[in-house]
């Protein structure tokens, strides 16, 4: 009787090790698997001509933002209407110039590193294990995940909503593809909201601080990015955010990485007040961002 009470204790406390061990290995164990030169993404032979720089507009030859802030569904929402001569003029950049998993910084910071215009977080690759992950025209995981609704930004800066359960990233890149955003889900296909007024992802409560990217048409794209889980600003559900996205005119568009990630920067700026908890504004570390800059 002893020797089984012994077993089940050491059972017990084997099952209680493992488990701390996954979460620690899932969320803050550090592996670096690739150190990335980001500079060698620099866009070539584009004059910048003469800039204009306000705390609500970057003009230059090939790059206008203008930042507009909207309130709806009790929420403040933050807009970056973006028109580019280029496509190379979007990007993804990884924090710490490091593709591997747990390897974070604040969105911010990466922003600074890159020297981008306009930034925005991305899609959180570094705490999953598997899903496409492919920036810059690069390919760092090619394992799919079953069923995953990821957004393609293909070289001519047009975008796709594809499921990898479908594509390989091989025939993705054949096609031309230079960025996937992998988190989702989509909200706009083709001018029609795509999701339900009961849809959210997985663990997200139903008002969150929320980030989006769409597109208009050639070249002109929407960064979107809600604050939430406050006093001041509920937050959005995703039915909410992709009605939003609709009426921004996207024809396309997809839900990143939200909560406590949600960031949105601008000319050396935080744009939004991003939270985890409402208690306090500050900014998540993320694993990469979505950015406007040469």
């Amino acid at each position: 009787m002893a020797k089984k009470y012994l077993f089940s204790y050491i059972y017990g406390i084997f099952l209680i090790v493992f488990t701390i061990y996954i979460l620690l290995d899932t969320f803050l164990i550090k592996s670096a698997y690739t150190k990335v030169n980001q500079t060698s993404y620099a866009t070539a032979n584009l004059e910048k001509g003469e800039i204009t720089s306000t705390a609500n507009l970057y003009e230059d030859n090939n790059i206008k933002i203008e930042l507009e802030e909207y309130r709806k569904n009790d929420t403040t929402i933050y807009v970056a209407d973006v028109q580019l001569s280029s496509s190379t003029l979007l990007k993804t950049a990884f924090a710490n110039n490091t593709y591997g998993k747990n390897i974070t910084a604040k969105t911010s910071a990466i922003a600074k590193d890159v020297n981008a215009i306009l930034a925005i977080n991305g899609d959180y690759y570094g705490v999953q294990e598997s899903g496409y992950v492919l920036k810059n025209g690069v390919v760092y995981r090619s394992l799919a995940s079953k069923n995953q609704e990821d957004l393609v930004i293909y070289k001519d800066g047009s975008f796709e909503i594809i499921n990898e359960t479908d594509t390989s990233i091989n025939t993705l890149v054949d096609k031309g593809a230079y960025n996937i955003l992998s988190f989702g889900p989509s909200l706009v296909e083709n001018g029609n909201i795509s999701v339900g007024t009961k849809d959210e992802v997985d663990r997200a409560k139903a008002s969150n601080p929320r980030t989006a990217i769409g597109i208009i048409d050639d070249l002109h794209y929407v960064f979107v990015v809600s604050d939430g889980r406050t006093n001041s600003s509920e937050g959005l559900t995703l039915f909410e955010l992709a009605e939003f996205m609709q009426n921004l005119g996207a024809k396309t568009a997809y839900n990143l990485d939200g909560g406590g990630s949600s960031t949105m920067y601008f000319n050396g700026k935080l744009v939004n007040n991003p939270t985890t908890n409402g208690n306090k504004v500050s900014e998540r570390s993320v694993s990469d961002i979505v950015y406007i800059g040469y």
